[in-house]
């Protein structure tokens, strides 16, 4: 028997070499010379063998470390090198290293089919001022929970769930299609590598159940819209055994009668007598924590903006509270007797005299208007 070829010779590399290096070395070769692709050449399945043996040697860090210090004679062949026909499954294991990162689990490998159960989201809406000072509030969620009755395994109590038969526990099977081999979920146990015989009267084989379950949330102060709020490990249950998923809590802020928030600041609308406007005054101002007064001072027009300091919202993330933007809107009188009438068409007849004194924004309108028309 000849004797065997160097294994960095046969892929072609360097003793350097690093790891991609050589699987880079070992695809180009084992696609060269693959019986499929050489059927009536059978010094190319030698070549093919000989590729895949240097491969899984180097591959190895062990493997690889005793043949580069003993050569040949330190490697065992009991741990798989040489020889070893490629029937139906050799392309597949030859190639299972290869291709892991594309095709899933390496070729022979079993999966352990444990998942994380899901996640879940709760949208809830509060007040604006539950949302700034914080409140508790319980909730009732429908869940996926590990079922009670057979302890998530699926099973009627007293048996267990069996190996399958399809992909021997694997969860996958692997389809061969020319010269490739494609590995896909089993079609009958789904990926779990489990069958249900005789399955649990309560869940019918699933090892979940559906239930309503209640939770106390606490809302922080200083949330806003869009906010999470995460409850760790309230989501659903996990399969096989898997860690618990989790909830989030989406806070909502319902519309407020008269506040509109803005980050850190809210505004709000606050209506003044005419009097007040044009002589100014003090009014009493609605705030989150009760009434505050405000100075208005004389001729204030309409859209006037006033800022009270720290009678905003304090944010969840920062140090201090927002402003109040009062935000000042005269009021037109209404409902006006014939003397209360009287009084407004004597005033409006002494500011006509000096318009322009009483009037600034009426007259600079007006003379924009008379530069308009010509």
């Amino acid at each position: 028997m000849a004797a065997k070829r160097d294994y960095y010779e046969v892929l072609g590399v360097n003793k350097d070499a690093s790891e991609e290096e050589i699987k880079k070395a070992y695809r180009k070769l084992a696609m060269k010379y693959h019986p499929d692709r050489n059927p009536d050449n059978p010094k190319a399945e030698e070549q093919f063998k000989e590729a895949k043996e240097a491969y899984e040697m180097l591959s190895d860090d062990q493997k690889r470390a005793a043949y580069d210090q003993y050569g040949h004679a330190g490697v065992d062949p009991s741990m798989g090198a040489g020889a070893g026909g490629f029937g139906a499954g050799g392309f597949s294991d030859a190639f299972g290293d290869i291709f892991g990162d594309i095709f899933g689990s390496r070729a022979g490998g079993q999966r352990n089919n444990v998942y994380r159960g899901a996640d879940l989201r709760y949208n809830m809406e509060i007040s604006l001022e539950d949302a700034a000072k914080g409140t508790e509030t319980k909730i009732r969620i429908p869940v996926q929970t590990t079922c009670e009755t057979c302890k998530g395994s699926g099973a009627r109590p007293g048996t267990q769930p069996v190996t399958c038969t399809t992909c021997g526990g694997h969860g996958q099977v692997r389809m061969q299609q020319g010269f490739f081999s494609v590995q896909q979920t089993c079609p009958k146990c789904h990926g779990n590598g489990k069958m249900v015989k005789d399955p649990c009267p309560t869940c019918h084989g699933a090892g979940r159940t559906k239930q309503n379950k209640t939770l106390s949330v606490k809302i922080p102060a200083g949330v806003d819209e869009g906010d999470r709020i995460r409850l760790t490990g309230e989501g659903e249950a996990g399969v096989n055994g898997g860690p618990t998923g989790d909830l989030y809590v989406v806070v909502h802020l319902k519309e407020h009668n008269v506040f509109q928030r803005e980050g850190a600041n809210l505004h709000c609308e606050m209506p003044i007598s005419f009097s007040t406007a044009a002589l100014g005054g003090e009014i009493e101002v609605p705030t989150l924590d009760g009434s505050a007064r405000m100075k208005v001072p004389a001729e204030t027009q309409t859209g006037a903006v006033f800022r009270l300091r720290g009678k905003g919202v304090k944010p969840l993330r920062q140090s201090e509270h927002g402003d109040l933007m009062v935000h000042v809107v005269v009021e037109t009188p209404v409902k006006l007797t014939e003397h209360q009438k009287e009084l407004l068409r004597q005033f409006e007849t002494s500011t006509q005299a000096d318009a322009g004194k009483h009037s600034p924004k009426n007259k600079s309108w007006m003379d924009k208007a008379r530069e308009f028309f010509g």
